[in-house]
């Protein structure tokens, strides 16, 4: 099985074309592929194909965590692929429209350096209804969970929700060198209160337009960046009047540019970069060959 190798600023993805056959199981085939040492390696696999009768997408995506749960966006993870289309001439420059679980989105080609293109894409509106999230606060109630004490193991944890077409869970902190990233990202991800899970974002903020963040992604652990996570820390951020779009995100390998002006699509620019195309025999009982 054929497959890419792409990372956004040290978000690593495989990008395999996907098969015909629809009863594929993809999720423990994601698995085996993104093992560190017995696979590929990644944070996640993005399985691929043109579509022909869809006028509003030229692909169709399905994205796989690490641990072989799917995923509904990733914003790292659709710049990996149009990179891929793009570097290896299977699609025109831009635009490149994807589908994926969370609807289209558009990415277009804005800067190119070798293997390393740049694209700025949309990433839909974002939601702070606690019922599309989902989360399950009821003391928090109906509308936009901001600030809230949430209580995590017996202790308050302050935290602001939103979804990106994920769901995401946002924290503060004075530094976020000093934030309990691993300790706390594992157990708000797993909390009662996020029925499908949760990705968690730990935020500093910086000044009136940049933050700096650390991630802990749901169904990987800690990643160096997030693109749907740099999203909802800005969304959240915005919203409740800590800063101002455009949005420079600080990540722990480089920084993302995110513009949102409260009632429409968040625009999410950043790099991909193309590492290596590689074979994968190893497949899992049951995961043929794409």
């Amino acid at each position: 099985m054929e497959f890419h190798k792409l990372h956004a600023l040290g978000n690593d993805f495989l990008v395999v074309r996907a098969g015909e056959d629809p009863s594929r199981r993809l999720g423990p085939l994601a698995r085996a592929l993104c093992e560190r040492r017995t696979g590929a390696g990644a944070d996640g696999v993005i399985f691929y194909q043109a579509t022909e009768r869809d006028s509003e997408a030229d692909y169709s995506a399905l994205i796989f965590n690490a641990d072989g749960s799917r995923a509904e966006i990733s914003g790292n993870g659709i710049r990996c692929l149009a990179a891929m289309l793009v570097h290896c001439d299977l699609h025109p420059a831009s635009p490149v429209r994807v589908r994926t679980v969370s609807g289209v989105r558009t990415l277009r080609l804005i800067g190119r350096r070798g293997a390393e293109l740049h694209f700025q894409c949309t990433m839909g509106a974002p939601t702070f209804d606690p019922a599309r999230i989902p989360a399950t606060l009821p003391a928090a109630g109906p509308g936009p969970v901001l600030d809230f004490a949430m209580e995590v193991q017996g202790e308050p944890v302050r935290v602001s929700l939103s979804s990106m077409g994920n769901p995401h869970c946002s924290t503060y902190w004075d530094t976020v060198e000093n934030a309990p990233v691993e300790r706390l990202g594992r157990l708000l991800e797993t909390h009662h209160a996020f029925p499908r899970r949760t990705n968690v974002e730990f935020i500093e903020i910086v000044d009136r337009n940049r933050l700096r963040v650390r991630f802990w992604e749901r169904g990987v652990g800690i990643t160096p960046a997030s693109g749907s996570g740099s999203c909802a820390a800005a969304a959240v951020s915005i919203l409740r009047g800590l800063i101002a779009s455009p949005v420079t995100v600080e990540t722990a390998s480089g920084s993302l540019e995110i513009e949102w002006n409260g009632d429409s699509d968040v625009l999410l620019s950043g790099p991909a970069v193309c590492v290596y195309a590689g074979s994968f025999s190893a497949l899992p009982e049951g995961g043929e060959e794409t």
